[in-house]
């Protein structure tokens, strides 16, 4: 049996709570809101476009049924979705787990990437997440994915394991 994870004494922060408007790198106005019952099509339609490239961890699932079954899973969690005029541009996550804490997910379309929208998807999340009484926050990511390690790290995730293929990195809110 493994260890508890540990997560840091002091709290990360600040984050915005959404609603929140932003103009990205490229000058596209960004909206990112929490996710409604209403969002799933236009969520699952963009994983449908997902590029498979962009898969990790086998995620997000690459089948139609697939992906629905896993929106609608997620749906039970904190969302939070990046829009971009009436498109999903990103979405991210907080998944309930065990010991309060909660597994942090974030996906951002391709034709949005390295604009600045995961780092303000991830910090509404946060803000989101706080202000519905979440304290506890980790994920894993692939320790080559470079980009998204910097990014966490940003954000005030830290390390917690770095044993295997995947950093496991924790945050408190």
């Amino acid at each position: 049996m493994s260890e508890p994870r540990r997560f840091p004494d002091e709290p990360a922060g600040p984050f915005s709570e959404p609603p929140l408007s932003f103009n990205d790198r490229e000058g596209r106005e960004i909206a990112i809101r929490p996710y409604e019952e209403d969002d799933e099509e236009a969520l699952v339609s963009m994983y449908l476009d997902f590029d498979p490239a962009d898969r990790a961890q086998g995620i997000p699932p690459a089948t139609e049924p697939r992906v629905r079954d896993w929106v609608s899973t997620l749906a039970e969690g904190l969302n939070v979705v990046a829009w971009h005029d009436d498109r999903v541009a990103g979405h991210a996550t907080l998944v309930p787990g065990s010991n309060d804490a909660y597994e942090l997910a974030i996906f951002v379309h391709q034709e949005y990437q390295r604009a600045g929208i995961g780092s303000h998807l991830i910090r509404t999340l946060l803000g989101h997440g706080r202000e519905r009484g979440v304290e506890k926050v980790w994920l894993t990511v692939e320790r080559w994915n470079r980009a998204a390690v910097n990014l966490y790290r940003n954000v005030g995730f830290e390390t917690a394991d770095a044993e295997s293929f995947e950093l496991e990195m924790v945050l408190r809110l």
